[in-house]
């Protein structure tokens, strides 16, 4: 029987890329692969097809002579396809990462022990705290206490009576792996009864019936850096929950929540400060005296004429870098407030002034009149 086109074996165009091919292979690896279809001949026959399409389109070289001679090109050894059950020219990292991918015990191997040692480790714990923005100027040490489990005191650890030993499985013979065929491959799996340990516990720990781990609270000293930002992440290797049958500890992640501030907001290392003062003192200019996130005092001088919105900025009176060193600056931002209740003497005042500033006639708002005037006469 002809064989189909390689392309539309994998169901891809010949401009696909390189990621798109392999993409389109894995999605049928693992739809016929003979470890999901046991005794499934047809599938075996499309999972051989679609391996063997991979094996010339994911090589530069084959796919370019299967472009331009199609299958032609590797007839009478003229591509060398030769290789595993018909894989043409199937390289043996492709292979290899396929699978793994997909089928995680597929051939035991470098994967084998790297699969054993992370499905013992201990899982990871998010603790929330927050603080203020002064806390996170400082730094801070707290005290945090939260629930996990630890490794048991009776049994140290590995689930049995104290003066026993966990066996070894009786199912896998303490490899953690069996082998099954399936169809053309040998397929090595995590070994059921042991969940890939290789040992059995036949005299359990009274306390933490074989577990090996007990739940318990902790208590822990933690550091929070100067200069943390909300949403900051910190992680604490080893302080999560405790792994099993000598696995290692999980991880603990600290994630940092700063609260906001009634005077001060932030932006990365820099703060900002909206400060109000009146139109006399915004006209005729003042020293104004305003807090610092240290718990000081900065002086400002305001020249006459300050504008509302107007920003001053002072150096490093920011926050800390958190990694590096010196401080981000404070930007103080003047807003004008206008009276919006006036005595009798305080209108004649600025009744006086108003005909003061008519007669000396401002140029910027006459200009801004003069355009709007243009503007309604058009």
């Amino acid at each position: 029987m002809a064989k189909r086109d390689y392309y539309d074996v994998l169901g891809v165009n010949k401009s696909a890329s390189p990621e798109e091919i392999k993409s389109a292979y894995r999605k049928l690896a693992v739809k016929y692969h003979p470890d999901k279809n046991p005794g499934d001949k047809s599938a075996e026959d499309k999972f051989k097809e679609a391996s063997e399409a991979y094996g010339i389109l994911s090589d530069k070289s084959k796919k370019e002579n299967y472009d331009n001679f199609g299958h032609a090109a590797f007839e009478n050894g003229g591509g060398g396809q030769g290789g595993f059950g018909g894989f043409g020219g199937f390289n043996g990292s492709d292979f290899s990462d396929i699978f793994e991918d997909f089928f995680g015990d597929f051939g035991g191997g470098r994967r084998s022990n790297r699969g054993r040692s992370s499905s013992n480790r201990g899982s990871d714990l998010r603790y929330d705290l927050s603080i203020t923005l002064e806390e996170a100027y400082t730094g801070k040490k707290q005290n945090i206490q939260f629930s996990t489990s630890e490794k048991c005191n009776t049994c140290k650890g590995n689930g049995s009576k104290p003066g026993h030993s966990p066996d070894r499985c009786t199912y896998c013979g303490g490899n953690g792996r069996v082998r099954t065929n399936q169809g053309f491959f040998t397929v090595q799996q995590t070994c059921p009864q042991c969940a890939g340990s290789g040992e059995e516990i036949t005299h359990p720990c009274n306390d933490c019936n074989g577990q090996g781990n007990k739940q318990t609270s902790k208590k822990l000293a933690v550091t929070i850096p100067q200069g943390v930002d909300d949403g900051t992440r910190i992680r604490l290797s080893g302080k999560g929950e405790a792994g099993t049958k000598g696995g290692a500890n999980g991880d603990l992640y600290l994630f940092i929540n700063v609260k906001s501030h009634e005077l001060f907001k932030r932006s990365d290392e820099n703060l900002f400060f909206e400060c109000p003062i009146s139109i006399a003192d915004a006209a005729l200019g003042t020293t104004i005296e305003i807090p610092t996130i240290d718990g000081g005092r900065a002086k400002i001088k305001i020249p006459e004429g300050t504008q509302s919105g107007k920003q001053f900025r002072l150096r490093g009176k920011g926050m800390p870098y958190m990694r590096g060193s010196g401080n981000g600056d404070l930007y103080v931002q003047i807003e004008t407030e206008v009276p919006v209740s006036l005595n009798k003497k305080q209108k004649e005042l600025l009744e006086q002034f108003r005909e003061i500033e008519n007669e000396k006639s401002n140029p910027s708002i006459r200009q801004f009149f003069e355009k709007a005037k243009s503007f309604w006469k058009n």
